[in-house]
């Protein structure tokens, strides 16, 4: 058993110079296999159509950074927006914290995009074309022949192809798909800068996950170092139960002997090389591959599941006790319930129109000659159009104010706002003297967006503005 134990003074995936030693994960079924293969399923299938689907008529998401525009689930958000980028960049980074103090690396074996495209797609292709790991690893030592270089043909033309898919699929959350039909049917010169985009993120996904692999999530990957500093004992990870398991088969001379029968198979499944029995390790992602192939040896061998599990190292140390939660896990959700709260009330605020009514840098009001006794307001007004269709833009004096005697007079409006564009017009307003000395001091009117395609009702985006007056007797 000597010669299988992995090393301890250097990556299971190096030798003493420092060379890669390819793995050859070895394929494992269970009930976190099957679980872990649904949720990949969905997560590719939402990557692949999510750009396809419309909300509100646009994109669902869509990320137009050279246009500066964005729509995320039927709200379209411009830069001047960026100021949200707070709460979501402050949101991303609780919730990383949260999740992993308590679920540890449950990202990274059940979501991580690496995880997801080498585990469900790559991999599977790898083992359809050149067979298990073990005959993987032989055609890789065996000399160069006509039907190695078949296969080995073979397997990177489709890992290119999956990656111009994966690659055109990412652009088009950047360039719209509507915009991407037209660059793929037109010729690369035509859009050199999206497709040399395209052309770099493809030779990278071919590179990372037909070649690097495993040592993206060891070597680059800064989620592993972050992992010990918000992880705890009492964070769920995958453990190795060396209460029950030790000591293994054949390292005791006579001696009561674990459960663990020191088959290796925890190693053999493990797409990283690392030994689970050494416990929580950098390199481990938590994707459970070891729990399925422990569980199947245990079943054979007539004895409890479970020897390999999901835990905490609190449990593990302290069977059947239940320590209290940690603060820092209270405070972690007490900011991500801020960062979320503060998204909300940030978008829930948005309208179509956005506008600011600035009091015209002259005489505060005007009094107007005749026996009209009325008291003239005027105010610097600013239009925002912060949908992506252009918008015909109305102000009505609501009912309520028309039956006081309010009018309004606008000036300098354009017929029309553009998506994301913005306009300056003057407005006047004005109201009997009585509404003022009567204390009347304030009015509220109405700036109604329409959808130029659509005139309906249903189309009208309605922003109520309060508007303060002054007057000789206010």
């Amino acid at each position: 058993m000597a010669d299988r134990e992995l090393p301890i003074a250097r990556l299971a995936t190096t030798d003493d110079d420092g060379h890669r030693i390819w793995l050859y994960p070895a394929d494992v079924k269970g009930f976190f296999r099957r679980r872990r293969t649904a949720l990949q399923a969905i997560l590719i299938l939402v990557f692949l159509a999510l750009p396809w689907l419309r909300i509100g008529g646009h994109q669902a998401l869509l990320l137009d950074v050279p246009n500066r525009r964005f729509a995320i689930f039927g709200i379209t958000f411009w830069a001047h927006d960026a100021p949200m980028l707070i709460f979501v960049a402050g949101g991303a980074a609780m919730t990383l914290a949260f999740v992993t103090a308590i679920w540890g690396r449950a990202w990274c074996g059940w979501a991580c995009p690496q995880t997801v495209f080498i585990d469900s797609v790559f991999r599977r292709i790898e083992n359809w074309i050149e067979g298990d790991a073990v005959t993987r690893r032989r055609l890789d030592e065996a000399p160069w022949s006509l039907p190695k270089f078949a296969r080995k043909a073979l397997k990177w033309s489709l890992f290119g192809s999956i990656s111009l898919v994966l690659s055109h699929s990412f652009l088009a959350y950047f360039v719209g798909t509507a915009a991407l039909e037209k660059m793929v049917a037109s010729a690369p010169s035509d859009n050199p800068g999206s497709f040399l985009f395209m052309a770099l993120f493809t030779g990278a996904v071919l590179f990372d996950f037909g070649w690097f692999r495993e040592q993206f999530c060891t070597i680059v990957c800064p989620y592993g170092r972050f992992q010990s500093v918000l992880m705890d004992d009492q964070s769920v990870a995958v453990v190795y139960d060396a209460r029950r398991g030790e000591p293994r088969r054949g390292t005791s001379a006579g001696g009561p002997q674990g459960d663990c029968v020191n088959c290796y198979r925890c190693v053999q499944v493990c797409p990283t090389g690392i030994d689970i029995r050494r416990g929580v390790q950098l390199e481990c992602i938590a994707c459970t591959a070891c729990i399925d192939a422990c569980d199947e040896v245990m079943r054979r061998l007539k004895k409890p599941e479970g020897l390999i599990r999901y835990g905490t190292a609190a449990a593990l140390a302290n069977p059947g006790s239940e320590k209290p939660k940690s603060l820092r896990r209270w405070i972690y959700l007490a900011l991500l319930s801020a960062c979320l709260g503060g998204l909300a009330l940030t978008v829930h605020g948005r309208t179509t129109l956005a506008l600011q009514l600035i009091r015209a840098p002259e005489a505060p009001y005007q009094e107007l000659p005749g026996d009209t006794h009325e008291i003239l307001n005027h105010y610097k007004m600013e239009l925002r159009n912060q949908s992506f269709d252009s918008q015909t833009v109305e102000i009505r004096v609501p009912p309520a104010e028309a039956g006081r005697g309010v009018t309004i007079v606008v000036s300098n409006l354009a017929p029309s706002l553009g998506g994301g564009e913005s306009e300056r017009a003057d407005l006047f307003i004005r109201v009997p003297r009585k509404l003022l000395t009567q204390g009347k001091g304030s009015i509220h009117l109405e700036f109604v967006a329409r959808d130029e395609q659509s005139h309906s009702q249903a189309a009208e985006s309605v922003t109520v503005k309060e508007v303060r007056l002054v007057g000789p007797y206010l």
